[in-house]
């Protein structure tokens, strides 16, 4: 018995100790103040602020197509994030019900959302809309009420013993979401000429079949596409998957093009509320070690940012640039510094015009 706790306390203390190693690291990385050499820049919008809304991916992507328009057109837009929202969630709740309850219900979202969002409805621009908070007296989005009463009532078209949905179960959905986030207008003016959001998307120039979705994993095989297993991936749209090394390269090429890169990831492990990431240096990010933190659980899909730069440290350790979407926060006013070992090992997917990518990977979409 003697010796069976004593082995328990040795377990339970190693635990305490490396529980104390990761959060002293943390600490050392939250303090680190690091100095940086911009080596790409390429020009992106204004940082936003998701506030407390679980809409990371709408912004990022929002912000990353801004930056296209910007390198197509030289023109700056800001794009209304609480029009794709409206639309998404109701999407995603028209799914929820058709699955019979057998999906995700949830803030979270991809890419993909925001894309199919203006592809079958529009867009609109940021002041066309109620501004985010403003319906329930707050300064920014928060859903912290909002989404609570949408998801019980989502969950409630679909209680156990329903034979069907309720008729029009939709009028009621809508009326959460507007009554929290505002109704999408029909249209609009925009610098002095009428638009609806359908032929304002068709302004922007925009050709949204040219963006794909790149991954890498080994549950599946390379050089084919395949819907990631991850929950706020519901529109089950496929990324295509190659070796991490491809996917890394990938990135670089399109960075030095000049094109700006959607990045969605796992910010879970060592990723500071400061404006700095990178992983510790007994950390390699290999195929390997990708695939058993996906498969453990280690490792998850929990936000989207926009890559538009490279840079190197003060030891020369390359780092990319990338815009966040919690305001002006961290060291950076915004912007977060994230080595390339960390993107290495936390990508889920990047998001990128394939007119970015080296024309032999190209050529195989």
């Amino acid at each position: 018995m003697k010796k069976i706790l004593t082995i328990t306390t040795i377990i339970l203390l190693s635990v305490a100790a490396s529980a104390q190693e990761h959060l002293q690291r943390q600490a050392v990385q939250s303090d680190a103040k690091k100095t940086f050499t911009t080596i790409k820049e390429i020009p992106i919008t204004s940082v936003k602020n998701q506030y407390r809304s679980g809409t990371c991916w709408c912004f990022a992507t929002l912000g990353y197509l801004e930056a296209e328009i910007l390198r197509k057109t030289g023109k700056t837009y800001d794009l209304c994030e609480m029009f794709v929202v409206n639309k998404d969630y109701m999407d995603n709740a028209t799914h929820y019900v058709r699955m019979h309850g057998y999906s995700q219900i949830s803030e979270g979202g991809s890419a993909d959302d925001v894309i199919e969002v203006i592809r079958n409805y529009g867009i609109c621009p940021e002041d066309a809309m109620p501004a985010p908070g403003s319906l329930t007296g707050d300064s920014l989005a928060n859903f912290k009420v909002f989404f609570p009463e949408l998801e019980k009532i989502v969950r409630s078209i679909v209680a156990e013993g329903a034979k069907a949905p309720l008729p029009h179960w939709q009028d009621s959905v809508q009326a959460v979401i507007v009554k929290y986030i505002g109704k999408c207008p029909d249209s609009f003016m925009y610098e002095g000429k009428p638009y609806t959001p359908k032929t304002f998307a068709q302004s922007l120039g925009l050709n949204l079949d040219e963006y794909v979705s790149l991954t890498s994993y080994t549950h599946h095989p390379f050089n084919e596409w395949f819907v990631i297993e991850a929950p706020y991936k519901w529109r089950l749209k496929p990324s295509y998957n190659i070796p991490i090394d491809q996917l890394m390269d990938a990135l670089d090429y399109a960075l030095d093009k000049g094109y700006t890169v959607d990045w969605g990831g796992d910010v879970s492990g060592d990723f500071t509320r400061t404006g700095l990431a990178w992983l510790p240096e007994e950390v390699t990010p290999t195929q390997e070690l990708r695939q058993e933190q996906w498969d453990n659980w280690d490792f998850t899909y929990d936000h989207v940012m926009l890559i538009y730069g490279k840079a190197i440290d003060e030891n020369g350790e390359p780092y990319y640039l990338v815009k966040n979407s919690w305001g002006k926060s961290g060291m950076y006013q915004g912007i977060w510094y994230m080595s390339r070992d960390y993107i290495a090992l936390n990508t889920v997917y990047i998001f990128l015009n394939r007119n970015a990518l080296p024309k032999a990977l190209r050529k195989e979409l």
